[in-house]
């Protein structure tokens, strides 16, 4: 029986260390495009940072592939096992299914145990990291972040808009100056620009040409009429880096926190009760409940795919591995469904978002349960 064992064992790591690895490839790629396609289409992007990159994205998208590569390696090594009557040969010797799919079901256990780390401690700190690496980079490069006809709204209290850039020359901008309410106070629009960095003052220097610049009355904003019109040929528009130093490190999200950052912020809404909205409090302590059930919720992932994997696999008795991974595909979208309805409404205490993560692993654990049950019946 040690030898099955060994055999069941080694061909589930290997095709799902495979599966693994070919996802987390996808999904990382997919994300570097997404928040570097500027850097590498320009080439500003040095390769240390590209890796480093990759490196905080890694824990993150692990919390996804690792289950889905998983249930890919039961469908397909146990879809090919009954294709080719290996188990018959196995239930032949007098061994149960249950006793054959042990290794799987602690294969799935100790990825929980990894999910679990992940999801808990690792992820949420090198998402903060991620986020802390795109403001280096608008630090070190902020050239990087005007890029054609792109509107930029990552200074505090300004949205800039380029039509295009040469190099340190940016062409046909316009500059918007917001107020608290965010409606535009000053406009600038320039024919003309030029980037300068001032790194003993940690701000940018935006130098404009032939401009022309409009201001609405402070104490009147709506009123038209009182509107200041002006010209002119060279100006210097001072950018903060400090604001928006201040923007990033405020706006840390639940994703990127830890399980004991988010559990204090429950701990500290329920202490600091007056002058807030009733509303928003139980939204912004609905969101964190969720996120934290989320973490748990996820690291169980294995453990349902591993029980529906396995008599869907056989059910199939198929042994194509395109097959193996549409089957796969099809599952991951339908747990991985549950989670995205959860995102969306993690706000609304009243939709009980923090009870719907753990939706999925119910169904799955369910209706795998049964449908393993009369597998091992026959």
């Amino acid at each position: 029986m040690k030898l099955i064992d060994r055999y069941v064992t080694w061909q589930v790591i290997l095709t799902g260390l495979f599966a693994v690895a070919v996802l987390s490839l996808v999904l990382v790629l997919g994300k570097v495009f997404k928040e570097l396609l500027e850097l590498l289409v320009n080439n500003d992007a040095p390769l240390d940072l590209i890796l480093s990159f990759i490196a905080y994205i890694l824990p993150f998208s692990l919390t996804f592939t690792i289950p889905w590569g998983f249930l890919t390696a039961i469908l397909l090594v146990f879809g090919r096992m009954s294709a080719e009557n290996e188990l018959i040969a196995l239930r032949s010797t007098g061994s149960s299914m249950t006793r054959i799919c042990a290794p799987v079901f602690l294969l799935a256990i100790a990825c929980s145990g990894i999910c679990l780390w992940i999801n808990v401690e690792v992820a949420p700190r090198a998402q903060q990291r991620m986020k802390d690496a795109l403001y280096n980079i608008a630090t070190s490069n902020p050239l990087s972040m005007f890029g054609d006809d792109k509107v930029i709204t990552d200074f505090p209290g300004r949205k800039i808009y380029v039509e295009r850039n040469e190099g340190a020359q940016l062409f046909n901008l316009l500059v918007y100056e917001m107020n608290e309410d965010n409606d535009p106070m000053r406009i600038v629009h320039a024919k003309r620009g030029e980037l300068e960095a001032d790194p003993d003052k940690n701000q940018l220097l935006l130098h404009i040409y032939d401009a022309r610049y409009e201001a609405r009355n402070e104490d009147d904003p709506d009123n038209l009429s009182k509107i200041r019109q002006a010209t002119m040929q060279k100006s210097t528009l001072p950018i903060s880096l400090e604001e928006l130093y201040e923007k990033n490190k405020k706006r840390k999200g639940t994703g990127s926190m830890t399980v004991q950052e988010l559990m204090g912020r429950l701990k500290d809404q329920k202490l600091a009760t007056a002058n807030v909205d009733p509303k928003e409090e139980a939204g912004q302590r609905s969101s964190a409940l969720t996120e934290v059930n989320k973490r748990f919720s996820f690291a169980f992932a294995t453990l349902a795919f591993a029980l529906i994997g396995v008599p869907l696999a056989i059910t199939a008795h198929r042994k194509e591995t395109s097959i193996g991974f549409l089957f796969s595909l099809v599952v991951a979208f339908a747990y991985f469904l549950f989670i995205i309805i959860a995102d969306t409404v993690r706000s609304n205490p009243a939709a009980y978002p923090q009870l719907l993560v753990w939706l999925p692993n119910v169904l799955f654990m369910g209706i795998g349960g049964f449908m393993f049950r009369r597998l091992a019946m026959r």
